[in-house]
């Protein structure tokens, strides 16, 4: 089984720094369309997300899940689907967790999940390079850095302008 592992703000909303009530939240143009062509192509839709907010007393661990209700909700009505499971870790950098992106903890835990799942078949999408860094660490197969790179991308990591262009390369 593949997965696509996709972070949240950013490329699944606009990131408009700690997002965390629905009245804030805004899709990011063409997350609809690339979810639709994800989900038809048998890839899990799995988030994994750093939510460093919690951890810094911005919001808390309820108004969090909220956020997600909302979203899979939205996406169940827009889609008649949702994401298979959320991951995210509520931890500041300075905690030094294994969860954080760019460490590779919440992939690893979607394995131990999953454990059908196979890494090398799987994709990652991001917009920062620590989640590049992420999937390279789990042994993900393809990844996709939304925007312009900061950093070398090895092979199988592309730089995409746009949510619309990863439906072509897939």
């Amino acid at each position: 089984m593949k997965a696509a592992f996709l972070d949240r703000d950013g490329i699944i909303n606009r990131d408009k720094g700690y997002v965390h009530l629905p009245r804030d939240f805004e899709w990011n143009n063409g997350i609809f369309a690339l979810l639709h062509d994800l989900h038809r192509q048998d890839f899990m839709l799995l988030l994994i997300t750093n939510q460093s907010g919690i951890g810094r007393g911005f919001y808390d661990f309820h108004t969090f899940c909220k956020l997600c209700l909302f979203m899979q909700q939205t996406l169940q009505e827009k889609l008649g689907f949702c994401f298979d499971k959320i991951y995210f870790c509520p931890h500041t950098p300075e905690f030094g967790c294994e969860c954080r992106k760019p460490k590779a903890g919440m992939i690893e835990r979607a394995c131990v999940d999953f454990p059908q799942l196979c890494l090398h078949d799987s994709i990652l999408i991001g917009d920062s390079y620590t989640d590049i860094l992420a999937g390279r660490a789990a042994g993900v197969g393809r990844k996709f850095l939304l925007g312009s790179a900061q950093g070398s991308l090895w092979e199988n990591e592309y730089i995409i302008p746009s949510l619309d262009s990863i439906l072509s390369m897939l």
